[in-house]
């Protein structure tokens, strides 16, 4: 079977034919029909059509290390869909994934156009581990750039901007959303 042209195709071909494995999701969850549209109008904002919730980022000691606006993913068709439909994302933007318990996850990059720091938290939202995930090269499709961790919580940001921040493995991640 010949491969799909365009991304559209590829995600409803990946869609249909794989239905457990996630983009730049978690993989297992599966994806349902949609029939959310984006208006042009709406293009200006990363993500328009989800609930967004700021996360700060505190160190074990409650030093306040950096604040992203993100997108939340707490249904099995967002996380499925992840970041995988972004061209970027401004600086300080990322995407909250909520699950119901903690728990092992794999996520992937699929499909990704651009690099990202996978964070996972367990369910007090201290930070389990952090993984720095390049953008799949010209001829690769991301399937084998796959990054494990434990946690409750799983937040993708802009590739380093952990570093740029000293935040690691014991800081926090304080939201709203976050129990």
């Amino acid at each position: 079977m010949p491969l799909p042209s365009s991304r559209r195709q590829c995600l409803q071909y990946i869609a249909v034919g794989v239905t457990g494995a996630g983009f730049a999701g978690c993989v297992g969850d599966s994806p349902a029909q949609s029939e959310t549209t984006t208006e042009d109008s709406d293009i200006t904002q990363v993500h328009a059509e989800y609930e967004t919730t700021d996360v700060r980022i505190e160190s074990a000691e409650g030093d306040r290390l950096g604040t992203v606006t993100a997108a939340i993913a707490d249904t099995g068709e967002l996380r499925y869909l992840g970041l995988s439909d972004t061209e970027n994302l401004p600086e300080n933007r990322g995407m909250l994934f909520i699950y119901d318990s903690s728990g092992n996850r794999t996520f992937v990059m699929r499909e990704m156009d651009f690099g990202i720091d996978i964070i996972y938290a367990d369910s007090e939202g201290v930070i389990t581990s952090i993984h720095h995930a390049d953008a799949p090269g010209p001829d690769e499709d991301g399937n084998n750039q796959q990054y494990s961790g434990q946690g409750q919580y799983v937040l993708e940001i802009n590739k380093d901007w952990t570093t740029a921040r000293d935040i690691e493995a014991g800081d926090v991640l304080v939201s709203e959303a976050i129990a």
